[in-house]
């Protein structure tokens, strides 16, 4: 089992930026990427970015050039820094882990973009 504890989301202003956190623990070897999901009220959840372990980074269009994914794997942690945050970003946001074909979540964080 894997377990992922995302923090870091919060209230910001149109334009600020926020950076999330996940932190895996438990059989984490293995693991062949990670990535963050977004869900919002009423929406169906979509993949917004991920990242192999061999550092390779993929984006959804809405936030490409925005989000940058990142990750340390000294600590185990997964990162997205958020910058140019627009209201449409306002979300639950997720962690996943995949190792062997098996997807792993974290609880989520709420980010919320209002002025």
């Amino acid at each position: 089992q894997v377990q992922l504890v995302e923090s870091g989301g919060g209230l910001v202003q149109p334009g600020g930026s926020l950076r999330l956190s996940c932190a895996a623990s438990g059989s984490i070897e293995s693991i062949n990427s990670m990535g963050w999901y977004r869900q919002a009220p009423g929406k169906q959840r979509e993949l917004i970015a991920g990242i192999t372990n061999g550092g390779i980074t993929n984006y959804a269009d809405s936030v490409k050039g925005r989000f940058t994914i990142s990750r340390d794997n000294a600590k185990n942690t997964v990162y997205l820094q958020m910058n140019s945050l627009k209201p449409e970003d306002t979300a639950v946001y997720y962690c996943i882990a995949r190792k062997y074909g098996t997807g792993y979540w974290g609880q989520g964080t709420q980010v919320t973009v209002s002025s």
